[in-house]
């Protein structure tokens, strides 16, 4: 009995050391190693690759496409702020941004300077502005921290995740109108500290509580996703609630879970419905199927240091910006730890 015991127990620790190896084996390959925090990064159908410059990395560059390997101002170093005082004409504090099914690409634009939230679009095949959308300031008003963007580009609408005053900004990019949903649980940060490595990780002085930060849409834009960087759940709510300006009490209603994540600062929602998740506290991309069971697509502890966006490109690959936010001065209230490189990976999926 003992030894058949002791033969189980083999056969145990072996299967969960070769899980753990199949994991680990998949491959991240380099595609930028840059002197300046990447904030989110995001693929043409094309394969060009852009990139925006983390507002508590740099003052200098906003916006960049990575061209063999290196990071060059888009459209060009005109709209970037190069360290100068925030104008209406130039970039301000870019994060979040995605393509379109167009292949346009849009950029938020917090504004944390200049006071005002501005959503930009390109026609990467002319390398120019096509759009500058701004935000009133009673739906986004001075300090909106709206850092990341999903777009329905068939309906003509966006939709803004504020960690601020969590909540969602809903834009009709036709009409340029936009509404604002707080106030619900579900955009607040759970109660729960986040621990990287062994320390917990502060914000402000105290220990983070981040609401709202992750947002995506389903693959007919029909249903919106989000959930707290601070949280373990998923949630989910009919965009056409949104669209038809419904009251909060009625939006609040029709939210549910769609199933459980990890800490996460950035996700992303393939056309077969499964929720790809940055994995915070343990250095990993994590996987909520469609079964609702999650799973660590790749996780490594050297590599993936603050994983802060994750991109489906149109080939299969997984593009992953890290930029070792949690050492930076706003998170430790000590000078900045955080060592250059820092990298955008891409793994084939």
């Amino acid at each position: 009995m003992k030894l058949k015991l002791i033969f189980f127990a083999t056969i145990f620790f072996i299967a969960n050391r070769l899980s753990a190896q199949a994991i680990n084996q998949a491959k991240l390959e380099t595609v930028a190693a840059m002197d300046v925090r990447p904030g989110d990064v995001a693929v043409s159908t094309g394969g060009r690759v852009f990139a925006t410059i983390h507002p508590l990395g740099s003052q200098k560059t906003q916006l960049v496409e990575i061209v063999n390997g290196k990071a060059l101002p888009y459209p060009n170093a005109g709209y970037q702020k190069n360290n100068k005082k925030a104008s209406n004409a130039t970039f301000d504090s870019m994060l979040g941004l995605i393509f379109d099914k167009h292949d346009k690409l849009w950029v938020i634009d917090m504004g944390l300077e200049l006071g005002e939230t501005r959503l930009w679009a390109f026609d990467i095949s002319k390398n120019k502005v096509v759009e500058k959308i701004e935000l009133s300031a009673d739906v986004a008003p001075k300090g909106t921290f709206a850092q990341d963007v999903a777009i329905d580009e068939e309906r003509g609408w966006a939709y803004l995740a504020d960690i601020t005053n969590p909540g969602i900004i809903a834009l009709n990019l036709k009409t340029k109108k936009a509404t604002r949903f707080s106030g619900h649980p579900s955009l607040q940060a759970e109660n729960k500290d986040m621990v990287i490595d062994g320390s917990v990780v502060y914000f402000g002085g105290k220990p983070a509580r981040v609401g709202i930060d992750p947002i995506t849409l389903s693959a007919d834009k029909e249903t919106l996703f989000f959930g707290a960087m601070n949280g373990n759940i998923w949630y989910k709510v009919p965009a056409k609630l949104f669209r038809e300006g419904k009251d909060n009490q009625t939006i609040g209603n029709a939210i549910t879970k769609a199933g459980n994540k990890p800490f996460s600062d950035g996700a992303l929602t393939d056309a077969a419905g499964n929720h790809y998740f940055t994995n915070l506290q343990e250095h990993a991309i994590t996987k909520l199927d469609t079964n609702g069971k999650l799973s660590h697509v790749i996780q490594d502890n050297e590599k993936l240091l603050w994983p802060d966006n994750a991109y489906l490109a149109a080939d299969g690959w997984l593009y992953i910006s890290t930029n070792q936010l949690n050492t930076t001065t706003a998170f430790t209230g000590k000078p900045d730890s955080g060592k250059a490189p820092f990298y955008i990976y891409k793994l084939k999926l």
